[in-house]
């Protein structure tokens, strides 16, 4: 486990990762405000601004599980103490994750990017309508949670690539969330022997 001393860290105190990680959203409203007032320009390069988008939030994710790793193996709390905190980290870039993706469904207009293949009565679909975000909290945290319960279908080449790549980092987050608790029992497992 070599990687875990490295010193390169990104962010190295606990404290400054809880307060970093909601940074991540700040983007995404100079954005809304270019596509808002300069709704032409966003038009024409909308497939180049949401690739940017996907590769922002996967980079970003990737410094901060990086971060989070770090934290963990260099904290000076009992090994409970640096999970519970690993933890709650982890919760607050699961959030800020989907709550990245919404915003670019958003942004992106949900209903252009996906198509509903649920049937619903015509009142149903008028208030889906008329709540884009939370519609797109919903398509966000399922895709995340790879749920895929299939009722929202990408319709575009460009909804298609960001569901894929926040299927993707879910996955990823999962696994990296294991390999910390697996860290942490053997961490445990090996201080009661070396005493």
């Amino acid at each position: 486990m070599n990687f875990l001393e490295r010193e390169n860290r990104y962010i190295k105190n606990i404290n400054l990762a809880f307060l970093l990680i909601p940074m991540i959203l700040l983007p995404l409203i100079l954005e809304w405000i270019l596509n808002v007032n300069e709704n032409i320009f966003f038009m024409h390069y909308r497939d180049e601004i949401l690739v940017a988008n996907i590769i922002y939030i996967v980079l970003g994710r990737f410094l901060l599980l990086d971060s989070a790793i770090f934290i963990f193996s260099h904290s000076k709390h009992k090994v409970n103490m640096a999970l519970i905190q690993v933890v709650l980290l982890y919760l607050e870039v699961t959030l800020v994750t989907i709550v990245y993706y919404a915003t670019v469904f958003y942004i992106f207009d949900v209903f252009s990017l996906f198509h509903l293949s649920a049937q619903l009565t015509p009142e149903n679909l008028h208030a889906i309508h008329k709540h884009g975000f939370i519609t797109s909290m919903y398509i966000s945290t399922v895709t995340f949670t790879t749920l895929g319960s299939g009722d929202w279908i990408p319709q575009t080449l460009s909804g298609m690539v960001a569901v894929t790549s926040e299927a993707i980092l879910g996955i990823i987050q999962g696994g990296v969330f294991v390999a910390i608790l697996i860290y942490a029992h053997q961490n445990k497992e090996i201080k009661p022997n070396k005493e």
